[in-house]
């Protein structure tokens, strides 16, 4: 992991989305230091308030349906040589037992981003933590230890108590840890990183363990992660229109001021950018031929002869025209590929209004992250200045912000939206190669002219099969509670299991798109090569031979044949006369991009490395 070479400044009240990746990628913190006499000022109020002997739950008294149990001064069996007292047994006893999640291991950047949000929620002053303990941790992240985290075990209230358990079981030498790309013993660990394990005191177990810092790391991954796949979507969506010669209407701003959504205004607009410079979208109907069968007589000449397809018109007489004759005032009576329709199928048409509900999903996640980064999560929460404060319970007060429930609905609403992206990528993908359905473009968008070749048409169930898993996935684990510790804590969030859920969504989310970027690329490549194909037969054939890739054609002699010829002469000298139709820059550029990895399908190929190269070239496009 690259190191960043500027640390995070943590105060308990600047802590940015884009800090916690950068500390996740590899940056150190730093700790302030006049906030750190404020985490010491309650830490040494508490430890005032115990040697006064007053009952505060998760300091003289035990946890969840345990609260009611006073610490004494003394062990019932005696001391036999204990090395603790009874207040520091309880919170090593805390993290030791509570350390219990299963399964593979968090990767190390989400470990990362949960050090760096339990470190600056302490950093509050409202947890009853020690300086020192913090600038352990501090240390300990600082040094490269990861600590292993198992994905399983957090409910998600009392915050994530077993996952952070075993984040602070490494700082007292237990557990395991990964240090230098070796997973090691986490006393070994603080070993060869040249520190030393730490005692905790009063209540800082159940600060360094309730809390919502997994959920949150997992969310704060996410919400960066889909953020840059709304904006792919949104680019994966324009080449699609390109490769259908769409219509740019349906995104133009006066429309969209008419239903205003944020999420709706920013990708009409970012599908108007992309678009903005392109020959392809709008393009006169009659202007796009479709793609026939490649026959050894189809082209004039060797050079066209290379194709891998044919095209070609119909020609609508004049006695089918009646009623439409103003139609046919400003397009040309051929039928190509296009059909002479004003709009597009919902999958294209509808992309602001579907990209755009996702995006503010997505904002509403971001909201509720930012308010979470430099919230105090734990419990109890801790006021040693509390002005007007009668008794102790005025100042150490039992509330229930270790609960999970704002991010994880937060996170429930970005659940639901990740199949839906998925979903209407998946339907332009099928229906660029369905030929019922992508305007005249070769079936499966490959020439197949001996009828031996698929095609793209098996990466469609890849991509259905995908959707569908998402689809599968997406009940909100934020709807089903299970009480927990002897129903103390008789309603929890799940969203820890919310958070999981999403990181590992939003990377199938991402296939999904390389399978549509995939096809558009090789469906863009078809139509401009058909309709250059054309471009070029117009200015090089004579009529006769243009005139013949005309269907529907009347028979010479016949009474309308003259006319025949002077239409197609119209459309040749059209065609002949524009100048090469290209998709919008942005689209281009994403296009060139992709075609340095993965090359045009002109016959049949194993196609596993083009998938694995396009998912790869999905994953490098969010990377950098």
């Amino acid at each position: 992991m690259t190191r960043s070479t500027s640390p995070v400044h943590l105060d308990g009240a600047s802590l940015s989305r884009q800090q916690v990746i950068a500390v996740a990628r590899g940056a150190g913190v730093v700790l302030d230091p006049a906030q750190l006499l404020r985490v010491q000022r309650t830490a040494d109020f508490l430890a005032e308030q115990v040697r006064k002997q007053e009952p505060l739950y998760g300091v003289s008294t035990g946890f969840g349906s345990n609260a009611d149990r006073l610490l004494g001064a003394h062990r019932l069996r005696g001391d036999q040589g204990a090395q603790t007292s009874l207040h520091e047994e309880l919170q090593e006893n805390l993290i030791t037992t509570h350390a219990v999640c299963i399964g593979e291991p968090f990767a190390e950047d989400v470990v990362r981003a949960m050090l760096v949000i339990r470190i600056n929620t302490l950093m509050k002053g409202h947890s009853g933590v020690r300086a020192s303990t913090l600038e352990a941790y501090a240390a300990m992240l600082n040094a490269g230890i990861v600590p292993v985290v198992p994905k399983l075990g957090s409910v998600g209230a009392s915050g994530d108590l077993a996952p952070l358990s075993h984040l602070a079981i490494v700082l007292l030498g237990q557990g395991e840890a990964f240090f230098r790309g070796e997973r090691l013993p986490g006393g070994e660990a603080l070993k060869r990183a040249g520190l030393e394990p730490i005692r905790l005191s009063y209540k800082e177990g159940l600060a360094l363990n309730n809390g919502t810092a997994q959920m949150l790391a997992t969310a704060v991954l996410c919400a960066e992660r889909l953020e840059k796949l709304v904006d792919l979507a949104d680019r994966c969506a324009a080449m699609t229109i390109e490769a259908f010669a769409g219509r740019r209407r349906a995104f133009d701003a006066h429309v969209h001021a008419l239903r205003p959504h944020p999420g709706q205004v920013a990708s009409a607009a970012k599908l108007q950018a992309l678009l903005e410079d392109s020959t392809l979208a709008d393009i006169a109907y009659h202007l796009v031929p479709k793609a026939l069968p490649w026959r050894p007589s189809s082209w004039p000449n060797a050079e066209l002869a290379a194709l891998r397809f044919d095209i070609g018109w119909d020609w609508v007489p004049a006695d089918q025209r009646h009623g439409r004759e103003r139609f046919y005032e400003r397009f040309k009576p051929f039928r190509g590929g296009k059909k002479h329709q004003p709009q597009d199928s919902y999958s294209l048409r509808c992309v602001p209004q579907v990209h755009g509900a996702v995006r503010d999903a997505l904002a509403q996640l971001q909201r509720v992250i930012d308010v979470e980064l430099n919230a105090v999560t734990d419990n109890p929460l801790v006021f040693p200045d509390l002005v007007g404060a009668r008794f102790v319970e005025d100042q150490v007060v039992s509330a229930g912000h270790f609960h999970g429930m704002p991010i994880a609905l937060a996170m429930s609403y970005v659940k639901a939206a990740i199949p839906v992206l998925a979903s209407i990528s998946e339907r332009r993908l099928n229906k660029l190669l369905d030929p019922a359905t992508n305007d005249g473009l070769p079936a499966f968008l490959i020439g197949n002219e001996d009828g031996t070749e698929s095609g793209l048409m098996i990466v469609q169930y890849t991509a259905a099969a995908i959707v569908n898993d998402l689809a599968s996935r997406a009940h909100p684990a934020t709807v089903y509670s299970v009480p927990t510790s002897a129903n103390a804590e008789d309603h929890v969030s799940m969203g820890a299991n919310e958070g999981r859920h999403v990181l590992d969504m939003s990377a199938d989310l991402g296939k999904v798109l390389a399978l549509e970027l995939m096809t558009a690329a090789q469906a863009l490549d078809f139509r401009r090569d058909m309709i250059e194909a054309a471009r070029r037969l117009a200015r090089e054939a004579d009529l006769a031979t243009f005139a013949a890739k005309v269907g529907k054609a009347p028979p010479d002699p016949h009474p309308q044949r003259p006319q025949f010829l002077a239409e197609c002469e119209a459309l040749r000298a059209e065609l002949a006369a524009a100048a090469a139709f290209r998709p919008g820059s942005g689209v281009a550029a994403l296009h060139a991009d992709f075609r340095r990895q993965v090359a045009f399908l002109g016959t049949d190929r194993a196609l596993d490395g083009d998938v694995a190269a396009a998912v790869r070239f999905v994953e490098d496009w969010l990377a950098a």
